[in-house]
């Protein structure tokens, strides 16, 4: 069974920096894409970047230059470094593995951007 674990979240102000850590287990990490999905309170769930097995890289424009996704196929983890935060990348942030068969899911993990 796949799990994913989020960490890494928190409070920070506006300007800072946050790693965010997604740790897989029971899956074929290594050939499965990976991405960090954000939603913020009262919106929909939206991507925030995502990174294929072999490398492919995509981020949503509005983090482009601040956001860098990365993933370590040894330690089976995914990480989403975010730089120069702003108060509107305030959301829960949730890992998200996807398998030819099905989606998997973390529990999420709350980032909080003060002004």
């Amino acid at each position: 069974q796949v799990q994913l674990a989020e960490s890494g979240g928190g409070l920070v102000q506006a300007g800072g920096s946050l790693r965010l850590s997604c740790a897989a287990s029971g899956s074929i990490f290594s050939i499965n894409s990976m991405g960090w999905y954000r939603q913020a309170s009262g919106k929909q769930r939206e991507l925030v970047a995502s990174i294929t097995g072999s490398g492919r890289i995509n981020y949503a424009d509005s983090v482009k230059g601040r956001f860098t996704i990365s993933r370590d196929n040894a330690k089976n983890t995914v990480y989403l470094q975010m730089n120069s935060l702003k108060p509107e990348d305030t959301a829960v942030y949730y890992c998200n593995e996807r398998t030819t068969w099905a989606d998997y899911w973390g529990q999420g993990t709350q980032v909080t951007v003060s002004s």
